[in-house]
């Protein structure tokens, strides 16, 4: 197909030497043994006839980027399968996305130019600007908590929450009603055009806003504009900074504090926030500015598991084996809570955790799963409580 010798070319694919060491911590490969990202890569190589059309493992691969962090010839495997997707589907070849398609569908939506009520969830107390210098990009949290609201309703007040804890540090935020989706979910699910249409409204939006800093709570939603956008659009003249980055600024300035009763913490790095980005230490200094302990899961950071799930495109029994398996990981840590950054996170850990289903007793994975914000604005200190 047109445009492989080029895919091969940009992610390094013909580097590949086949030693196996991406297999060897392949979070799918461990599960199902005929799965390894370097057999994806060879078949391309070698040209085997209409692969794109009939291989579902580019839709197995959970994207997670352990192979791209153990690659010793720095092959982007994650890349590779990005640009197979896009090109796949055009093919024939289409994913099995989860709840009937039905986050694709709305994000589809939104490149139409739908209108929206996406600030339902403004109260009258919260200072907000139409223009100014930081813009806080909501993502899909409130549409995701209202569409998963059995498994993950608290994801209906993260932006809210974010704002509350922005402007009790004297910051009114840019919220967007025109603001959509940013598009990571078709990127990944191979439909590049519609991302392209949604990448345009958005920049449009922020560019018209004024604002110098863009803050995201959502890894995907920065990730998409820090890597994707840019790879179309190039730099930006605005600063992009996740929200963890942004508040511990804040702490550190003083306009900012926390205060807890204690408590056990564990944190999960997220995919997109930890191996695609590489933010780790902000989150777990703020958990530290709440005052609670952290206690590491065995595997954190670069080696971190993963909720088992990409874009909605692959949620079956080796996803629902790896969320058990950093389930079981998080509980005997001894924490209360699990928190992260990614609401995609939130909802396919509580989809296992409450699923009658559940491969084990209950009280085997008794740990709560939260979205940071929320937890972070439970313990907010206002001015005159300092």
């Amino acid at each position: 197909m047109a445009g492989l010798d080029e895919l091969i070319e940009e992610t390094g694919a013909h580097d590949c030497v086949e030693c196996g060491k991406c297999t060897s911590v392949c979070p799918v490969a461990r599960i199902n043994p005929k799965f390894a990202p370097r057999l994806i890569v060879l078949r391309v190589l070698e040209g085997v006839s209409d692969s794109l059309s009939k291989d579902k493992d580019i839709w197995s691969c959970i994207t997670c980027e352990m192979c791209n962090d153990m690659c010793p010839y720095e092959v982007n495997y994650s890349g590779f399968i990005l640009g197979l997707r896009t090109r796949a589907i055009k093919a024939g070849n289409l994913p099995d996305c989860s709840q009937s398609g039905a986050v694709h569908t709305y994000q589809r939506l939104m490149t139409s130019g739908v209108k929206q009520n996406r600030l339902k969830w403004v109260t009258p107390e919260m200072k907000i600007k139409e223009r100014g210098d930081v813009f806080y990009f909501t993502g899909c949290a409130v549409h995701l908590g209202a569409l998963f609201s059995d498994k993950a309703g608290e994801l209906k007040n993260t932006p809210a929450n974010y704002v509350r804890i922005l402007n009790a540090a004297g910051i009114e935020p840019v919220v967007s009603n025109d603001e959509v989706c940013c598009g990571h979910d078709l990127l990944w699910a191979g439909d590049e055009d519609s991302m392209l249409k949604l990448m345009d409204k958005n920049v449009e939006v922020i560019r018209k806003s004024g604002a110098k800093t863009v803050v995201f709570s959502c890894p995907e939603c920065l990730r998409t504009f820090e890597i994707d956008y840019q790879d179309f659009l190039g730099d930006f003249d605005f600063e992009l900074v996740h929200m963890s980055e942004f508040l511990l600024d804040l702490i550190d300035k003083g306009k900012l504090s926390f205060d807890s009763n204690g408590g056990k913490i564990t944190y999960h790095d997220s995919c997109r926030l930890g191996r695609h980005l590489g933010i780790y230490d902000p989150p777990r200094d703020l958990i530290s500015a709440l005052g609670m302990e952290l206690i590491e899961m065995q595997n954190n950071k670069e080696k971190a598991g993963c909720c088992g799930v990409n874009a909605f495109a692959n949620c079956g029994e080796v996803s629902q084996k790896l969320q058990l398996d950093r389930l079981l990981e998080a509980t005997a840590t001894g924490a209360d809570e699990m928190l992260t950054f990614c609401p995609k996170c939130v909802i396919h850990f509580n989809c296992l955790l409450k699923s009658p289903k559940l491969p084990v007793p209950h009280e085997k994975v008794k740990i709560l799963v939260r979205e940071f914000g929320n937890v972070l604005a439970e313990h907010l200190q206002k001015k005159g409580d300092r």
